[in-house]
């Protein structure tokens, strides 16, 4: 699994402090939001040029790490 604390940062003077890939202004919601919509890795780089690939997987590893610590509303 990607580290990804070695990629994502969250400063409260970027981006309102919204978690974003280190050394850019590209939140994390904005790649899981392309990706929702069924963009590939590389359609996303393409969009973003600044992004790697693996600055994605460190957005999905963020992601499901959120999903483990934080309590989730109940599906309906």
């Amino acid at each position: 699994m990607t580290n990804w604390q070695e990629y994502i940062s969250i400063n409260p003077r970027v981006c309102h402090g919204k978690p974003c890939i280190k050394g850019t202004r590209i939140m994390i919601s904005v790649i899981l939001d392309n990706l929702a919509e069924g963009l590939t890795f590389e359609e996303i780089v393409k969009e973003y040029p600044p992004l790697t690939l693996e600055d994605i997987r460190a957005a999905i590893a963020y992601a499901a790490q959120l999903t483990r610590e934080a309590e989730l509303l109940p599906l309906r």
